[in-house]
């Protein structure tokens, strides 16, 4: 490797691609490229250096496999900085393989953490997890790398409300990207350690409530109490718990007598919130007997709920006081905007991915959201994208999906 192609990589490795780009921008060999494709990531021009990757990653002889899978990860990153989900995941797979069997252990491990960042995004906790503990720990990494990968845990702790284990992993992202030297990586560490303390959900009482950090959620979550969670539409109490997500008539039901608890809730108002029904029929009181009793079988382990003269109460277990958790601002379709929030530009498909929801349903959202002024689309067709500015105090970690918390 000549001397000025040593020069750009380490200037890339120090974060400074105008250096590298000073070294290598008229050059068009494979290994210029591939520093140019790198370099202009960093500078936030993604098409671009996607399409210098893929140059490199040809121009690389059949024989360099080292080579070409590093470009591969490269484009790995900018997909999932692109929320791209489409991207498929096997070419990654196949260069971390590749990576670790020729011995670069450093990319392998970075393969490793932008495969595990993807499964956090889309909400595949368990794989995730196995796949950062997967790396053999005897081998060291660079600083950048390490940071990476701590920062990967940390998201990892944040999704599972999980405050001790966030932490440390955010002191260890933070002392591995004060070593390297990276202002872009140490931003990066400062703006996820922001999050435990900002806001993440409100705490129903009445018309109202008080906001509460991610903290304060894992102490409610510890406390002897039923907790009714309408960010992740699930039940909890102590080691037992419910998911509602894929069932938003009964969860409706739950989150009214909860926010009723200790007193009842009306049948009308159960029709009306539960079925958006304007009148209550006898197809409607038949129909919410039916669902009555179908939640009732599930919360068994949690609570029980009685008929009054008027409607329902909850009866949380052992006499349990009711907490009810809700997302920190009331709006539509807040798990799509708490995707968006993140500032990048996402397509309808990739959010799809993400929900875990059918496109036409997340299209359907979309649409709605535009109405709303609370989004925006660039492109068109194919190429269009969503993306809203950020939202103070709105992080996704209770909103998106992922298991109870403890589970």
């Amino acid at each position: 490797m000549d001397s000025l192609i040593t020069a750009a990589a380490l200037a890339l490795a120090r974060g400074d691609p105008l250096a590298a780009l000073k070294r290598v921008a008229l050059r068009d060999d494979a290994p210029a490229l591939a520093l140019r494709g790198i370099a202009m990531a960093q500078l936030g021009d993604f098409p671009r250096a996607r399409t210098l990757l893929q140059r490199a990653r040809r121009a690389f002889g059949a024989r360099e496999v080292v080579a070409r899978a590093r470009c591969t990860v490269a484009e790995a990153e900018i997909a999932l900085v692109c929320r791209d989900l489409t991207w498929p995941i096997k070419p990654l797979d196949d260069a971390r393989a590749v990576l670790e069997a020729r011995g670069d252990h450093a990319n392998a491990a970075y393969a490793r953490v932008l495969a595990a960042r993807r499964m956090i995004l889309t909400g595949r906790l368990g794989e995730a997890t196995r796949l950062l503990e997967d790396r053999d720990k005897g081998s060291a990494l660079p600083p950048a790398a390490e940071a990476a990968e701590a920062l990967a845990r940390a998201g990892l702790a944040i999704r599972r409300i999980d405050i001790r284990g966030a932490r440390v992993a955010l002191n260890a992202a933070d002392a591995a990207a004060r070593q390297a030297g990276i202002p872009a990586l140490m931003a990066e560490v400062d703006a996820v350690g922001a999050l435990l303390g900002a806001p993440v959900a409100r705490l129903v009482k009445g018309t109202g409530g008080p906001l509460v950090s991610l903290p304060e959620v894992e102490a409610l979550l510890e406390a002897p109490a039923l907790i009714v969670d309408a960010c992740r539409h699930a039940a909890r109490s102590g080691s037992s718990h419910v998911r509602l997500d894929t069932r938003p008539v009964l969860f409706a039901l739950l989150f009214g007598l909860a926010k009723a608890w200790p007193g009842d809730i009306g049948r009308a108002t159960l029709i009306r919130d539960a079925f958006r029904g304007r009148e209550a029929d006898e197809s409607h009181r038949a129909r919410l007997r039916v669902e009555i009793g179908r939640l009732r079988e599930l919360l068994a382990p949690l609570a029980d709920i009685t008929a009054t003269v008027t409607g329902y109460r909850l009866i949380p277990a052992a006499d349990k006081p009711v907490v009810v958790l809700a997302p920190p601002f009331d709006a539509p379709h807040a798990s799509v905007l708490a995707l968006l929030s993140d500032g990048e530009a996402w397509s309808s498909t990739s959010l799809s991915i993400a929900l875990g929801s059918s496109t036409r349903t997340v299209q359907r959202a979309l649409d709605a959201l535009v109405k709303a002024g609370k989004i925006q689309s660039v492109g068109r067709g194919p190429a269009r994208r969503w993306m809203a500015p950020p939202v103070p105090g709105f992080p996704t970690s209770l909103l998106l999906s992922g298991p109870t918390p403890g589970h």
